[in-house]
């Protein structure tokens, strides 16, 4: 059984999923980008400001389910350039504290959108 999450603090999913899903005692955060869920655009600056975004949508999702940035056990951010990691990585440090959740770093070829960031969370 699964049950959507779907904050009003958030963006508008891009496609037919949900922002996120509830199974059991179980919170899957669906990739969220830097966009500003008023305006449905990229916030303005750079990486660093989308990361920022990316990962203030992902825990609205993970907070609309009743947890917290403490029940984040898993987190995958995906970047378009590398070269970012260190400039994400700080923004990423500012929103969690030790014991820090797991964590994987991809660079990938492309992101919906041209998002330089995603990010994607899971928490219980």
């Amino acid at each position: 059984m699964r049950d959507a999450v779907q904050p009003a603090n958030a963006p508008k999913p891009a496609g037919p999923y949900s922002p996120g899903v509830r199974a059991g005692d179980i919170v899957f955060v669906s990739g969220q980008t830097g966009t500003d869920p008023d305006t449905g655009a990229f916030v303005p600056g750079g990486v660093r400001e989308q990361a920022r975004q990316a990962l203030q949508n992902a825990l609205n999702v993970v907070e609309a389910a009743g947890l917290s940035p403490r029940n984040v056990v898993k987190a995958t951010i995906y970047l378009t350039d590398m070269n970012d990691f260190a400039a994400v990585n700080a923004e990423y440090a500012t929103f969690f504290e030790a014991p820090y959740p797991a964590r994987t770093t991809i660079a990938v070829a492309g992101l919906p959108l041209g998002a330089r960031v995603e990010v994607d969370l899971i928490a219980r």
